[in-house]
Formats: structure tokens, C-alpha cells, sequence
């Protein structure tokens, strides 16, 4: 269980939208370009950078986490001289967690010295599967083999590694999940994510569900392949911390959870949102997200950010609570009234909350609100229920 007393941290996301194909589940603001002007795109971060540090200045930085896309394929120069700007323009903690997500191939591998170098602590890996044939259905472009040898290249190379796996995929039975679990604990990595495969609107995949050519497990399989994931896990010493997310006892992504905690964060690149608290007020704000009009609107404004919109409280309230319910530790009363200066009485409808505490999907004591397993299980019809 993760303390309650935590302050939520301040980091900083940096996207890079570029992919070398998309997948066809993926709905990320991610591109596929035959060229990249690695110059031309390392000083457009940069000139962000420069203008939320004059937006928000004197904090110290946590974390700083480049998602893409596919930020492995930047220059390592570039994360470098992102890393740079940063510690410039902030303080910076003295444990700052910085981290890149990468593809398992062998190419990018090849680039791992180089990012390490550069300053990144910590690699998260898109294996997502442990099987050529599931990889080849989910679009991945490397095999089995290969992620498993990015997988121990990284692990030498950065201080901190994590993994992410997709389950619940057509066809997949309960006996191959686990198998498939109980290889992945064979590297005895310290941090894993698993996450169901939904299908969302605009992917290739929605387009082929809906004509039928892929059919999803069922809710009951989708249920005994959640259970049998929290099982695995827990027992090998990776309990779950928020619904998709495992880790060893401080192993934990402390960027990620500045998200779930709902602390201040920047976010840098096409598409990328932030949440600020300026002058008391939290600020919600949200980059354009084609690259090319990213890249001209910086060159012109010094940055490629929309209008900010100010987040009222009510919305705070939510975002707040819905955040804070995916980790089990939950929300602590004190955070809410850090926050929104109240308490859970002034916040939320009795009867509902009574109801959700009464049907096993919650519980409320003196320090905090969390969801029970059962919560977390069908987390999104607990909050509708809650919230709506």
C-alpha cells in the first residue's frame, strides 16, 4: 500500500508523435512520416520548454516522461538537450525519475547507451506480447526474441525497467494468459503493466470488429483474465498499485502517479495536455495535435498550446476522484481538502457514495476513499454511478 501523506510531485511530459507504422489498436496521437527534421523538432521542444517554465516558475521537477508515439526513435541528442533545458529552467529533485517508453527492437536497443548518457533512468518497453503470432495480430513490428533481448539490454543500461503487456486478446484462453504471466515474472522485472485490449473508435481494429473479422472474449473470460492477472501478481510480489499497473514495493512510476494524485504537470509536443494550479486557480492545457501545425504555431507564439481553460470545481472534483480511485490506495481525505478544501461529505452525494459502500464497490473510513477489488474491477460504472 502506497502512504496517503505523499505530496503529488510536478512532471513533465514530453511527446514524440512519430511511429514507424501504427498499430492498429492504437488510438494515440501518433504519425507515421517517411522524414523527421530531428534539428528543427529539438528546438521546438526546447522553445516550450522556455515558455511553460515562464508560466510556472520556482518548482521543483519530479519527473519527466517521454510518450509518444515512439520517443526511442528521437536522436538521443534530443532527449539530452530536453533534459538539459529542464534542470535549466527548474529545480530539480535529487531523485528525479526520468523516463522513456521505447519499442523492444533491436534497433532501438542500439540507441539505449546513448539515451542513458543522455540522462534517462528509466525505460518502459512496448513487448506487449510474448508470442510471434499475438505480436504480428497487434501490428508490433518486433518478435518474442527480440523483446526479450531489448528487455535485458535495458535492463543494464537504466537503473529502472518496466514492460507493458496487452491481454484479453481474440481467442486468448485463460491457460495461455498465464502462461504467458509466469514467463514475463521469469525476467523479474520490477515494474509491469497489463492492459486489456478495448477496441477504440478510429482504429483499424473498430473497423474490423465491426465487420465481425475479430471477435472480443466475453465479460466472463475478460473477468477470470483480470482476476487471474491480480492472482499472479500479487502473489509473485507485484501487487497492484492502480488498476493496469504493477510494481515491486517503490518501484512504482512516481510520474504516473503525480497524474493518478492529481499534481500539477507540463506537457510538452503536439497533443500533449497539462494541468497547472496558477495563482490558485488550476489551469487545464491542451497542445494542438498535428505536428506540422505544432511545429509552425511554436515557431510563431513559443509554443502550440490552445487557449487555457480554467478547471472549475466541480470538474476538479472529478478529475480528482477519478484519478485517485484507479490507485489502491485510494484518496486521502487530506488531499481533498488540499485540493478542493473540502471534505468527502461536502463533495460527494451521501446516498450514492452510501450505496456504492453498501454494494462492496467502495469504502470510506476516517483517512481515505478507495475502491474495494471489486470497485476496481468495473471502475467506470462505479464512477458514473458516483459521479454521474
Amino acid at each position: 500500500m502506497l502512504r496517503q501523506d505523499v505530496i503529488p510531485g510536478f512532471g513533465i511530459y514530453v511527446h514524440w508523435p512519430f511511429c514507424l507504422s501504427k498499430c492498429p489498436y492504437c488510438d494515440f496521437n501518433s504519425h507515421v512520416r517517411d522524414s523527421v527534421d530531428h534539428d528543427r523538432w529539438r528546438t521546438a521542444l526546447l522553445t516550450e520548454i522556455d515558455h511553460y517554465a515562464e508560466r510556472a516558475p520556482g518548482r521543483t521537477v519530479t519527473s519527466i516522461f517521454f510518450g509518444g508515439g515512439t520517443p526511442s526513435l528521437m536522436a538521443p541528442s534530443t532527449a539530452a538537450a530536453v533534459i538539459d533545458r529542464v534542470a535549466e529552467r527548474w529545480s530539480m529533485a535529487p531523485s528525479v525519475e526520468i523516463t522513456l517508453e521505447a519499442n523492444p527492437s533491436s534497433v532501438e536497443a542500439g540507441r539505449f547507451a546513448d539515451l542513458a548518457a543522455a540522462g534517462v533512468n528509466r525505460v518502459s518497453l512496448g513487448v506487449q506480447a510474448l508470442d510471434d503470432a499475438s505480436l504480428a495480430f497487434l501490428g508490433r513490428r518486433h518478435n518474442a526474441g527480440e523483446a526479450m533481448d531489448a528487455l535485458q539490454v535495458a535492463k543494464r543500461r537504466f537503473a529502472r525497467t518496466s514492460f507493458d503487456l496487452i491481454y484479453a486478446r481474440p481467442g486468448q484462453t485463460l491457460a495461455a494468459w498465464q502462461a504467458e504471466l509466469t514467463r514475463a515474472l521469469e525476467e523479474g522485472t520490477e515494474h509491469l503493466s497489463v492492459y486489456q485490449l478495448t477496441i477504440e473508435e478510429g482504429t483499424k481494429f473498430a473497423t474490423l470488429a465491426a465487420r465481425g473479422d475479430i471477435v472480443m472474449p466475453d465479460e466472463d473470460t475478460q473477468a477470470a483474465l483480470y482476476e487471474a492477472t491480480q492472482d499472479m501478481l500479487a502473489a509473485a510480489g507485484l501487487p497492484a498499485y492502480e488498476i493496469s499497473n504493477h510494481a515491486r514495493p517503490g518501484a512504482e512510476s512516481r510520474h504516473n502517479l503525480t497524474y493518478w494524485r492529481y499534481g500539477d504537470y507540463v506537457g510538452v509536443g503536439p497533443g500533449a495536455h497539462g494541468r497547472l494550479t496558477v495563482e490558485g486557480l488550476k489551469l487545464a492545457t491542451r497542445a494542438h495535435r498535428a505536428p506540422e501545425i505544432w511545429l509552425e504555431r511554436v515557431a510563431a507564439n513559443g509554443h502550440g498550446a490552445h487557449a487555457d481553460e480554467p478547471v472549475g470545481t466541480a470538474a476538479r472534483r472529478d478529475e480528482l476522484i477519478m484519478m485517485g480511485l484507479r490507485l489502491t490506495e485510494g484518496i486521502s481525505r487530506a488531499r481533498l481538502r488540499d485540493e478542493l478544501d473540502a471534505d468527502v461529505d461536502g463533495l460527494l452525494d451521501g446516498r450514492k457514495l452510501s450505496r456504492l459502500i453498501g454494494a462492496g464497490f467502495l469504502s470510506l473510513d476516517a483517512d481515505r476513499l478507495n475502491a474495494t477489488p471489486a470497485g476496481l474491477q468495473r471502475l467506470n460504472a462505479v464512477l458514473s454511478a458516483l459521479l454521474g
